[in-house]
């Protein structure tokens, strides 16, 4: 199973979509790693700077409609070859979210409010997830958040195993 903790960015602004998650250009790659240094690069974002901002990023927090736009598998892919196994926002487009289960990783959907006070946190935020329990913790200098959420007993078992096709190895 993946981590689901570490050092949480927030992404301020809804309607984040795939081509921002990773430029178009970039999907003839079919190698992982190729797509790490261009994550977020054409994301248009007041004071973000993806070379700087991403450094030991393990954890998204955003707003509504994350990952809407093209479907593809490249989006979750070029996250995870940056340590990014987790993203939490208001809502997800469809296919984005169901990418993220097939791929291993979490896609937690959290009500405004409490995005907001995992966005009002201070400094450094560490968060953690316990994937069987369905809570998360976030942990800053000055505060922290504590919450749970739902996913559905399949994406957890997706989650676990490591994503679609590990979970079709142990059960087909």
């Amino acid at each position: 199973m993946k981590s689901f903790k570490g050092k949480m960015l927030c992404l301020d602004r809804s309607d984040i979509n795939t081509d921002e998650i990773i430029p178009a250009k970039y999907l003839t790659e079919i190698d992982k790693a190729a797509m790490k240094p261009h994550l977020l690069e054409d994301l248009k974002l007041e004071g973000f700077d993806p070379a700087k901002d991403l450094d030991g990023v393990a954890v998204i927090v955003t707003r509504e409609n994350f990952g809407c736009g093209s479907s593809r598998e490249h989006a979750p892919w070029a996250l995870e070859v940056n340590g990014i196994n987790v993203v939490i926002a208001v809502s997800f487009a469809r296919i984005f979210r169901q990418n993220m289960f097939n791929c291993g990783m979490l896609a937690i959907e959290l009500p405004l409010e409490t995005i907001q006070s995992l966005m009002d946190l201070k400094g450094l935020v560490d968060l953690s997830v316990d994937v069987d329990a369905g809570t998360l913790t976030a942990v800053s200098q000055d505060g922290q958040v504590s919450t749970a959420f739902f996913i559905s007993e399949f994406d957890r078992a997706l989650v676990k195993t490591g994503g679609w096709v590990e979970y079709a190895d142990q059960h087909y």
